[in-house]
């Protein structure tokens, strides 16, 4: 069994996972980084490395990978350790107000102190209740984009009203022969200025709007997609030529060996204290998706201000006699 010393382990290696290294980082805070997957990036990586991201600051526009690329080299100059590859399976409290970490692959890292980065635990795709849709998965029906140039002159179907299908619509746009988007009602749940766009090139003849439709049955054989045929809740249908459908229907949540932590739980969230992002045991804070309080807000920006806030909290646990003064990084500028 391998041992590793540190001041925090952060379980997650997503955008908010390796920002809470560069925060920590900056307090002169040793990370140790644990993730199932065998790269960095979590969600943003393993579902849509391509996907064009709109609310990071600074960033009109950023592609997830290049996101994280960017966030790993922020983190670089702090020498973070990362396990990757095996899930975390074990966490245990130990004397000294300490936790031991533990990973599939027997590594343990002893830790001050923890910060939960584990966006929503392990997931997969809701699948829509389709006769015979196994037989086009992977080759006409996808639950993630993966390449965005595999889609082009293809006809591709977008089911769902979220961020995820309305922004690759609009992304698709641009390369498709044809994007069709059906929703069960003429309200989407993205962001409102993301809704702007897709009715824009609707109203540009770029984009079909198939609303309010739903799934209803798949058209082709040999794996290979002719069209989806979708209906109205008044049993009208129609057949919608495709040769791609992506349905994106969200991600079903499962928080794995996290449930058994004795965390206060709210709906396969972590509840956490709004002003440090502690739980309700002592050292273990939660930050991101996973992470819930009063009026959260499920964006990667507030996972970064949440990393900041966990960081600072966890600071006076580790070094009680330091005193920790604010600094702007500018002002204190980091390690080269």
């Amino acid at each position: 069994m391998t041992v590793h010393q540190t001041d925090v382990a952060i379980i997650g290696a997503g955008p908010v996972g390796l920002f809470a290294v560069f925060e920590a980082g900056m307090l002169g805070l040793r990370c140790h980084v644990l993730d199932a997957l065998s790269a960095v990036g979590g969600q943003c990586v393993a579902l849509y490395p391509e996907k064009p991201i709109y609310d990071i600051p600074g960033y009109p526009e950023i592609e997830s990978q290049t996101l994280i690329d960017r966030l790993a080299k922020q983190a670089a100059p702090f020498d973070p350790v990362y396990h990757l590859g095996h899930p975390v399976t074990g966490l245990t409290a130990i004397e000294g107000n300490r936790w031991q970490v533990t990973n599939s692959a027997g590594v343990v890292v002893d830790a001050g102190a923890v910060i939960i980065a584990a966006g929503v635990g392990a997931f997969g795709p809701h699948r829509p209740p389709l006769a015979g849709l196994e037989a086009y998965e992977g080759s006409s029906v996808f639950y993630l984009v993966e390449r965005r140039e595999a889609f082009r002159g293809k006809r591709v179907v977008i089911a769902g009203g979220g961020d995820s299908a309305v922004d690759w619509a609009i992304s698709l746009a641009e390369i498709a022969a044809s994007v069709a988007v059906v929703h069960r009602r003429d309200k989407f749940r993205a962001a409102p200025e993301s809704e702007r766009r897709l009715r824009a090139l609707a109203a540009e003849g770029r984009i079909e709007m198939v609303v309010p439709y739903q799934l209803a049955g798949l058209e082709g054989s040999d794996g290979r997609l002719d069209a989806v045929i979708v209906q109205t809740l008044k049993g009208e249908s129609r057949a919608v030529p495709a040769d791609i459908l992506l349905p994106f229907f969200g991600l079903s949540m499962d928080l794995g060996p996290i449930a058994e932590w004795g965390l206060a739980l709210e709906h396969k969230h972590i509840a956490v204290d709004q002003a440090t992002c502690a739980t309700n045991r002592p050292g273990l804070f939660a930050v991101g998706d996973i992470a819930t309080y009063p009026g959260k807000l499920k964006l990667i920006l507030t996972g970064f201000s949440e990393a900041a806030m966990a960081a600072h909290a966890i600071h006076p646990l580790l070094r009680p006699d330091e005193v920790l003064r604010f600094e702007y990084s500018t002002t204190k500028g980091v390690p080269g």
